[in-house]
């Protein structure tokens, strides 16, 4: 599914729309997320969107007892994300020493 972005003239709404549609086409995908607030950075599987959310199965945090469990991550609390795609890429797996 694709948007017709040039129907749009409100920035904000196509940048909201074009995240949306990315992840949206990464749902069972891996991905890394960096945020601005804490817990700053997520990598995990994209369950699936909810409204402008992503919900992500997150393997690794910064802190161990964060891993394991579902976040619900709000598209305005991205900062940086990767999504591995065949072919591409892959995300390290990020281990302590």
């Amino acid at each position: 599914m694709s948007v017709d972005y040039s129907k749009m003239t409100d920035v904000n709404q196509i940048h909201d729309s074009a995240i949306l549609e990315h992840f949206r086409n990464g749902v069972g995908h891996k991905t890394l997320v960096i945020s601005p607030s804490y817990p700053y950075m997520f990598v995990g599987i994209i369950k699936e969107l909810i409204g402008d959310t992503v919900k992500i199965d997150v393997e690794t945090t910064h802190f161990a007892q964060l891993e394991n469990r579902e976040w619900y991550i709000h598209i305005h609390n991205i900062e940086v994300f990767y999504i591995e795609r065949p072919g591409a890429p892959k995300i390290p797996k990020l281990e302590d020493y």
